[in-house]
């Protein structure tokens, strides 16, 4: 007899939709898995003729054959251990075929036959309710994730044995419905902008980049604050929108992240990796391939602390990146787009020591020295930086006496309103609409600042796009020559010195 179930296999962070197809045929007892299955799930074989035995089903003495298809794609994962089971059991006439070509089977099976989570449950729901299917059954420790799923029945099961009495009508399982139910944690207060002190010209350049959603280098002596600026910004960037969300969770669901706030739609990714990090642990990568720092950062932040010391290797992928907002991984059986649009904020120091420029500190880098560390970095992945922010180093006397700022929620407020602005204007496309709505001074000014400091036309036009969001913030729909001095005076690698 033959016998079909729905599943679904993750590939980077998209899901593919897979059919376990089972036959039992004549000839000797056997168990053949074929349609590239990688080693977990040839395993399933095992665990799911442990979990059947759980229940008081016993394989029959009959030569068994199931395929996984599409035959071309890989399946990797253990999530298809429950398909693989409803199937065998179908063939075997153990549960009603009826439910089966209609429902999505995710779950890894123990030898016990419980449903052990899986990663990745939003995706692979995704991808039942873009094939139209009805139902899905998953464990319960995936739960909370499939909540933020809509147009899709989603049941929650402890054992595979719940699961076969569903299938044949004789009980029913919970359906899962409303929000999250773990507690979501407030912000932390260090994390609030109003924390920041003595650093007015850097909070308003860190307001602009998240006004215009704009790549971030500060430079600064060591312990300016150029860390906390960055562990700021978040508190200021609006909410994620609903397609937002439901992106950045599904991101963290196959990654297997279990950040509340982040699944519950409430908060912006924040990735800082240590500047040891490989390549392949930047942009993604492996066998599987999975996402890397890039990715898991996408609609978010991603900051990278000590620019100068990571892999050169690992800060160039980011050239592309920056400006396609995705990464594509070339392998020899197949090729994986991951989305990528962080908000890239980098930080480094002027020079080995970090003292460089410093009033109150004595730089003991000679000129050769501060080349060859600058040089670490390329050139043209520091022009696609939109604002390179000077974080001069502030005095204890000053911190002290410096007034609080404004707090995180009224500068996002702020920032909001100008994305709405930006938006509406489409201000953020060739160079004929960049230009529109620019007074001739502020044009002319630009154009002068442009050829004294001998930038690129890549830095032009990111200094164009920095004047329209200074522009924006200023609730004016028109770029002023105010406008774009201010964008000039945040291209301080243009400048010499530092």
């Amino acid at each position: 007899m033959l016998a079909t179930a729905r599943a679904a296999c993750l590939i980077g962070v998209q899901a593919h939709p897979v059919q376990v197809e089972v036959r039992l045929g004549e000839g000797l007892p056997g168990f053949d898995l074929v349609g590239l299955p990688e080693r977990g799930v040839r395993e399933s074989r095992i665990r799911v003729r442990a979990a059947l035995s759980s229940i008081g089903f016993a394989l029959p003495p009959r030569h068994l054959v199931l395929n996984l298809a599409p035959g071309d794609l890989p399946k990797t994962g253990a999530g298809l251990d429950l398909a693989i089971a409803a199937s065998i059991l179908a063939a075997c006439e153990g549960v009603s075929n009826d439910m089966l070509p209609n429902t999505l089977l995710i779950g890894e099976l123990s030898l016990s036959g419980e449903l052990r989570p899986v990663r990745g449950v939003l995706a692979l729901l995704r991808s039942a309710r873009e094939a139209g299917l009805e139902h899905a059954i998953i464990p319960d420790g995936n739960r909370d994730e499939a909540m933020l799923v809509e147009g899709v029945s989603v049941h929650c099961a402890p054992h595979v044995g719940a699961v076969v009495r569903w299938l044949n009508g004789q009980a029913p399982l919970p359906e899962v419905a409303g929000q999250p139910s773990e507690t979501l944690p407030a912000e932390e207060p260090s994390r609030d902008l109003s924390a920041i002190r003595g650093q007015e010209a850097a909070r308003r350049a860190l307001e602009i980049a998240a006004a215009g959603g704009h790549h971030t280098l500060l430079i600064g002596s060591p312990g300016a604050g150029k860390t906390m600026l960055a562990r700021a910004l978040p508190s200021i960037l609006p909410p994620p929108s609903n397609e937002e969300a439901l992106e950045i969770a599904t991101i963290a669901s196959s990654a297997g992240l279990r950040s509340a706030r982040i699944l519950a739609g409430r908060q912006r990714p924040f990735r800082a990796p240590h500047h040891t990090a490989s390549a392949a642990a930047i942009v993604g990568g492996g066998e599987p391939v999975r996402a890397g720092e890039l990715t898991l950062a996408h609609r978010g932040v991603l900051f990278l602390d000590e620019l100068p010391e990571f892999r050169r290797d690992a800060i160039e992928t980011l050239r592309t990146t920056m400006e396609e907002g995705e990464v594509v991984i070339s392998r020899a059986k197949q090729r994986v787009r991951l989305p990528a649009a962080p908000m890239v904020v980098a930080a480094m120091n002027p020079c080995p020591c970090g003292y460089h420029g410093d009033p109150t500190r004595y730089c003991r880098c000679g000129e050769l020295q501060i080349v060859r560390y600058r040089g670490r970095v390329s050139g043209p992945l520091l022009d696609r930086f939109d604002l390179q922010v000077a974080v001069p180093r502030v005095s204890a006397r000053t911190m002290r006496k410096a007034s609080v700022g404004e707090k995180s929620s009224v500068v996002r407020a702020r920032v909001q309103e100008a994305r709405s602005r930006l938006a509406a204007n489409n201000s953020h496309n060739g160079l004929d609409t960049l230009t529109r709505d620019v007074a001739p001074e502020a044009l002319r000014l630009l154009e002068l600042g442009v050829e004294r400091l001998k930038m690129s036309a890549r830095a032009y036009m990111k200094a164009l796009r920095v004047a329209h969001t200074i522009a924006a913030l200023e609730g004016s729909d028109v770029v002023d020559p105010a406008h774009t001095a201010e964008a000039l005076q945040y291209r301080v690698l243009d400048r010499e010195p530092v």
